[in-house]
């Protein structure tokens, strides 16, 4: 028994069964996992699969057993090699990060450059997505870490690790009528507007939704996008007002003006989400730390690896991350 044969069987089990979709998974040949296979059923003594012809067809009660065990061996064996890497502080490596648009086009960018100047070998593989996907894509394994946004409990599936708050922003063109108030704005006066927003503003528990409810309004949800500079752009183009993070607005954006919503929509926070019981590589940990420096890498290592129990700080307001660097659009009203 080898961990390639038990890396093949995962693989097929994965797969959906599909032996050519699992060798292309693991760049391997399908006859070479259908001989490993083979070879590993002979010395087990059982089927790990069941066959329908010359396909597989389901997994054996057997075989569910020796599959579970096999994700464990598989799982150790990456912890002894990232704990091998990180002792020959091995500069080398994949990082692959799933998150939403607004993240990968305003927060990331800056910690990536600086990650790449101390590890100039790692290969960084950003993979934006609509919010619903992101954790998706991290349970299914495609990616080694998320980072993503709630607007209330940890997102689930992971070890959650709380990097910074933002607050939203109302945008519109210059010379709108919402830019005129001359006071603070109103939840009423945002439900007298189409409104151009993010997809999971669709969601009937959005918290958009949410807030209009508590006010027995409904939002007009005009347009959607991941996108936040896609939301710019049709807030230019006269669709409806614009609903979006507050890093999302820059001091390019000279035709738009940013309306201050902090006490009519709750605040986020952007969180990282990391495998449980799993040894970090060290350019993990200062991504980490290049995201949100308040994060102890010794704490963030510690916790994820099982050895102690998450008593993050607290994370900081966005606008407090950026005071080097602050990021404000042109036109503020309030």
């Amino acid at each position: 028994m080898t961990l390639t044969q038990l890396r093949y069987i995962v693989a097929i089990a994965d797969a959906g069964l599909n032996i050519t979709l699992a060798a292309d998974n693991v760049h391997a040949t399908q006859s070479g996992i259908s001989k490993q296979l083979k070879q590993l059923e002979g010395e087990l003594g059982f089927q790990v699969f069941t066959r329908r012809g010359k396909s597989l067809d389901a997994v054996t009660p057997a075989g569910g057993q020796v599959l579970e065990r096999a994700r464990s061996i598989l799982h150790e064996a990456r912890n002894i090699r990232a704990l091998a890497a990180n002792l020959r502080e091995e500069a080398q490596g994949e990082l692959s990060v799933a998150t939403t648009h607004t993240q990968a086009r305003f927060v990331l960018p800056e910690a990536i450059a600086r990650l790449k100047q101390q590890y100039p070998d790692l290969g960084v593989h950003i993979r934006p997505q609509g919010e619903g996907r992101v954790i998706g894509l991290f349970e299914s394994g495609e990616v080694d870490l998320v980072i993503v946004s709630t607007s209330g409990q940890a997102p689930e599936g992971g070890i959650a690790v709380p990097l910074f708050r933002w607050y939203r922003r109302a945008v519109v063109p210059q010379g709108h009528p919402l830019a005129k108030l001359g006071r603070p704005l109103r939840i009423e006066d945002l439900a007298e507007y189409p409104l151009v927003s993010y997809e999971s503003s669709l969601q009937p528990e959005s918290s958009l939704r949410r807030a209009f409810a508590a006010a027995a309004l409904t939002p007009r949800i005009a347009c959607t996008s991941a996108d936040a500079d896609l939301i710019k752009t049709y807030v230019l183009a006269g669709l409806g007002v614009g609903i979006l993070a507050e890093m999302a607005v820059t001091p390019a954006d000279r035709e738009l003006v940013a309306l201050d919503i902090d006490k009519l929509l709750p605040i986020c926070t952007s969180w990282m989400v990391l495998r449980r019981d799993h040894v970090l590589r060290s350019y993990v940990a200062q991504f980490a730390r290049l995201v949100a420096p308040q994060i102890d890498e010794a704490e963030l290592r510690r916790v994820v690896a099982g050895h102690a129990e998450p008593n993050w700080p607290a994370p900081p307001l966005w606008n407090a991350l950026q005071h080097r660097h602050v990021r404000r659009p042109v036109t503020r009203a309030a």
